[in-house]
């Protein structure tokens, strides 16, 4: 499960893959550089979602909702699976 200090350090390196600086990225977000800043080093304890879905968006990280499953899969699992994607369901 990735909290919000990972998620912080996959924003700050998205954001030098596309060469944004903080600056521009504060611009286009509406967020202030210094919370970015504080969010990308692990200095944030709580951040709105609306703000980390924008500079995700921004920085082109992606967002998915998955059922948390704290069990490995078993072999019957993987097998449905597979053949529930061979039919196309």
């Amino acid at each position: 499960m990735i909290d919000l200090n990972d998620l912080g350090n996959e924003i700050k390196n998205a954001r030098k893959q596309r060469k944004l600086t903080r600056e521009k990225l504060a611009e286009l977000s509406g967020l202030s550089r210094a919370r970015i800043e504080a969010l990308e080093n692990g200095r944030v304890s709580d951040m709105g979602f609306k703000g980390v879905l924008t500079l995700m968006n921004i920085v082109g990280l992606d967002f998915r909702l998955t059922t948390f499953n704290n069990r490995r899969p078993t072999l019957e699992d993987i097998m449905e699976e597979d053949d529930a994607a061979r039919v196309g369901r």
